[in-house]
């Protein structure tokens, strides 16, 4: 994490007998118009016909080697900062069934197509950042695992400060629930350990993947409120402090 896209591709799959082409312009125009807005330059693409679409870029970009943050580095006492709301695959799940409320879609689409630019412009401008990854498909605890399995530090996560879009919690119950969110949790559950204070509903969303979801970073305690704050008047309403690194349990996580 940390660097600066320069130039994309396009790699699209695409089945014509099945969608109009006004489809494909539409999708071709959004990631246009999102290249735009982080200043990334489109050099040409692929496509081929498939029978489901299937859209993506492939970014080159420049960082300095000093300046790269990894997702593991974490010291204790460090806070958790997360800064997009989660459930975007519980709702794209319910959409499909029809039973997504159109004003969640709208949400979730908005969190979706909102890129991390500024969230990455503002926390690197911290003195310290000490450990950094996206949330995306393996969820909010499955890249958490990443960040402490088989190190010397822990995580403890603060259930009831992590954002999550309102509707959410009643589609889960509800069954509406993406078979990825499943195979996240059976995949690291045993590192995990869950207090009665945490629902099985928001045990859920803490699994559910995420596409285009925000950064999830560790820095120093003495920093993250004033990082949230800046992060919050620059539009960024759901960033929010979701727990801190604990030097016990080792490479395991306490979701609270």
């Amino acid at each position: 994490m940390g660097g600066r896209p320069v130039t994309a591709m396009n790699i699209i799959c695409f089945p014509p007998k099945k969608l109009p082409m006004e489809v494909l312009n539409r999708i071709l125009q959004g990631g246009l118009d999102k290249m735009h807005e982080a200043d990334v330059t489109l050099v040409g693409g692929h496509s081929v016909e498939d029978d489901e679409p299937k859209y993506g870029l492939s970014v080159t970009g420049v960082i300095h080697p000093d300046q790269v943050l990894r997702n593991r580095g974490g010291r204790p006492g460090d806070k958790l900062i997360l800064t997009k709301a989660l459930g975007t695959g519980i709702v794209s799940t319910a959409l499909k069934g029809g039973e997504a409320d159109p004003a969640l879609v709208d949400r979730a689409v908005r969190a979706m197509t909102t890129l991390n630019r500024k969230a990455a412009e503002l926390m690197t401008q911290m003195p310290e950042i000490h450990a950094c990854t996206d949330v995306t498909g393996f969820g909010l605890l499955g890249h958490a695992c990443e960040m402490i399995e088989g190190s010397d530090v822990g995580l403890k996560i603060e259930s009831s400060a992590v954002p999550w879009f309102d509707g959410v919690r009643e589609l889960v119950e509800s069954g509406y629930v993406p078979g990825g969110l499943y195979r996240n949790k059976d995949f690291r559950m045993p590192l995990i350990d869950v207090k009665p204070s945490c629902p099985e509903w928001l045990l859920e969303i803490l699994f559910d993947p995420q596409t285009s979801g925000g950064l999830l970073f560790a820095l120093p305690a003495g920093d993250a409120e004033t990082l949230v704050k800046r992060m919050r008047e620059a539009g960024i309403g759901d960033a929010a402090v979701v727990g801190e690194v604990v030097a016990e349990p080792r490479g395991r996580i306490l979701v609270v």
